[in-house]
């Protein structure tokens, strides 16, 4: 897992500057207010409200209106990328989407964790990246540090703790390998 330390003395403590906390208050009321209500044609609107608040997308990508991000400024997706109902990405570190890659309903792509050996339990964060043209099913859980490769498939409902191969197809909890898809 490529995770790092966030600087934290105390459990107590936040990790994120006082500007970082107001800017986090603002998106989120931001996406509320101006997205969350918002019908599936306004994929286009919500993209807009996406790049105003720092997030990198390339092309068209489509981003559910019930679509849960963390932190908007540490989203990257590329075009044709997929966030779909409900699915949670907890940008505590980068998230990045590639191209036409999907992230099925309610999946969670997790970027951030504790180091529960240090007594101050400091925030640990990874990036996730979900290669092109892969896919992540209904409520498969990404753990931090992980790389799903290109073309790769993640069952529903899996947990995927370390880093999935390009092509290959895995399930499960922990997720295993089941098949190579080679038919691409």
């Amino acid at each position: 897992m490529k995770v790092v330390k966030v600087g934290q003395t105390s459990q107590f403590e936040s990790p994120w500057s006082v500007r970082q906390r107001v800017l986090m208050i603002f998106w989120e009321w931001g996406w509320i207010f101006l997205c969350a209500w918002t019908p599936k044609p306004f994929n286009p609107w919500r993209l807009f409200v996406l790049r105003l608040f720092g997030a990198r997308l390339d092309g068209v990508p489509f981003v559910h209106q019930r679509a849960r991000i963390q932190i908007p400024w540490n989203l990257k997706m590329g075009d044709r990328a997929c966030l779909g109902d409900r699915a949670n990405a907890y940008t505590l570190g980068i998230v990045d989407i590639g191209e036409a890659a999907t992230v099925a309903q309610e999946a969670y792509l997790c970027t951030g964790t504790h180091d529960f050996c240090n007594p101050a339990i400091p925030l640990v964060i990874g990036k996730v990246t979900v290669g092109a043209h892969a896919f992540v099913g209904a409520r498969a859980m990404i753990l931090p540090g992980v790389t799903i490769g290109e073309r790769a498939v993640v069952g529903a409902m899996s947990v995927v703790t370390k880093d999935v191969a390009t092509g290959q197809v895995v399930a499960g909890n922990p997720a295993k390998e089941i098949k190579s898809n080679s038919a691409y």
